[in-house]
């Protein structure tokens, strides 16, 4: 019989601290996300040292919630995985220390994960029948990019933004018309 394999993942790339427990690779026990909308939100957009901070006080509560929603211990684990690159530095600071502060005390080794390869794996979970090759945009907040995925790992990025990404762009474009931040959800809304 196949061991399942349990994973606790963290996501702090940006203004969301989040926890997730996986098995296997794409059933979901948990997604816990605490957002941080309504803090940025008064400064027109996120600010890195701000969001920083509040993933500091809510790594523990997030970490804690996940395992109880997946109704599993810290024991029951087989690794913990981090976003590690790319997004603002001192949030994925914390989430890469604490990570690595779990994997240590736990004895489970640590997974990095790149925050595009992250997006594009989200498809394997929500859609288990879509399969590589093929090409994907991969647009959020900081990102966007064009990647050929030719095999599960194995990617070539065809194109990127070179400065504002598409969620950026939202947000500008919202402020500027006096729509407020978060730009994208209010666009979509009006489209």
């Amino acid at each position: 019989m196949n061991k399942e394999i349990k994973i606790l993942a963290i996501e702090t790339s940006c203004d969301e601290t989040s926890a997730a427990v996986v098995v296997n690779g794409t059933q979901v026990l948990s997604n816990i996300i605490s957002s941080q909308i309504d803090l940025h939100k008064i400064y027109g957009g996120v600010v890195p040292e701000i969001a920083s901070r509040k993933h500091i006080e809510k790594m523990n509560p997030v970490i804690q919630e996940a395992l109880d929603e997946a109704k599993l211990g810290f024991e029951d684990l087989d690794a913990i995985a981090v976003t590690y690159a790319p997004g603002l530095v001192g949030a994925l600071l914390v989430g890469v220390a604490t990570a690595k502060a779990i994997a240590f005390a736990s004895g489970k080794p640590l997974i990095g994960v790149h925050h595009i390869e992250g997006h594009i794996s989200a498809n394997y979970i929500e859609n288990p029948e879509f399969k590589p090759p093929y090409i994907c945009m991969v647009v959020s907040g900081g990102h966007t990019h064009l990647v050929y995925v030719k095999d599960y790992g194995d990617y070539e990025v065809i194109g990127k933004t070179r400065d504002d990404a598409v969620g950026e762009a939202y947000d500008k474009v919202a402020r500027t018309i006096g729509l407020g931040y978060p730009g994208g959800p209010k666009i979509d809304a009006l489209a």
